[in-house]
Order: C-alpha cells, then sequence, then structure tokens
C-alpha cells in the first residue's frame, strides 16, 4: 500500500457518549493474509487485544488502528504504518476501505507491542504453511 495515499488518519473510537474525545489514529497496513492470521491471534489471546481493522482496497490489504505516534516508531518489514490528519464521524478514513472489525467490536485502538508480535507469528505460520505445499 502506498503510504502517499492517505489523506486523513482514522480516529480512536470514543467511549459511547463521549464521541467528542476522539483523536486520530495511526494505521499498520500488512497483507490480508499475514493480516487476517494476526487477528485470529490477537483474538485468542486471554486478553482479547484487537481494535478497529480495516479492508483496504481489493481485500488485499488490511489496517490496523493503532495509537498516534506509532508511525515514529514502527520499522516491520512488510508492513506500514501512517499517519495523517483527522476525519469526523465513523466512517472509514482511507478510501476504498470498509471494516473488517467495526469500532466498538473491540478493543479501542490495537495496542503496536502486540501487533508486532501477532504479526511475527502470523509470519512464522505462514512460511510453515507454504513450506508443506
Amino acid at each position: 500500500m502506498d503510504a502517499g495515499t492517505h489523506t486523513h488518519a482514522p480516529r480512536t473510537p470514543a467511549p459511547a457518549g463521549r464521541r467528542h474525545d476522539r483523536r486520530p489514529c495511526d494505521l499498520v497496513t500488512v497483507p490480508a493474509r499475514q493480516g487476517l492470521e494476526a487477528v485470529d491471534i490477537l483474538r485468542r489471546c486471554t486478553e482479547p487485544a484487537v481494535g478497529p481493522v480495516l479492508l483496504v482496497g481489493r481485500c488485499d490489504t488490511l489496517g490496523f488502528l493503532v495509537p498516534p505516534g506509532t508511525a515514529e516508531r514502527w520499522d516491520m518489514a512488510g508492513s506500514a504504518c501512517t499517519t495523517a490528519g483527522r476525519r469526523p464521524g465513523g466512517a472509514p478514513a482511507v478510501a476504498g476501505t470498509g471494516w473488517l472489525l467495526p469500532p466498538g467490536e473491540g478493543g479501542a485502538v490495537t495496542d503496536p507491542a502486540r501487533l508486532r508480535a501477532a504479526l511475527d507469528e502470523a509470519a512464522r505460520l505462514i512460511a510453515a504453511a507454504d513450506r508443506r505445499r
């Protein structure tokens, strides 16, 4: 995914009754296969740890909403983390997207450290599955 295609960052879903608290989020994008594995890994945790997730473009990329400031520290190969301005409302802020996990069905955002660990595990599972073919 080209980081230049993002003109607005998704916003953190606000707790019920506090819609004015929304802050811009950063967005970690990964290939869909790895992202779907990571979603499963994060949902199986003792304490489920996945926030809203976007399907991007032709559903070949997933985007995980992460806390603002993550893009400054994100350096994981095979993924990108972008940040930008604000967008009002609950609609996805990236053109050509829809929600895989909409705001309110999980945590506010995904913790970057837990996401990194899940993406690493997902990459290992995919590599092992591909070797068995």
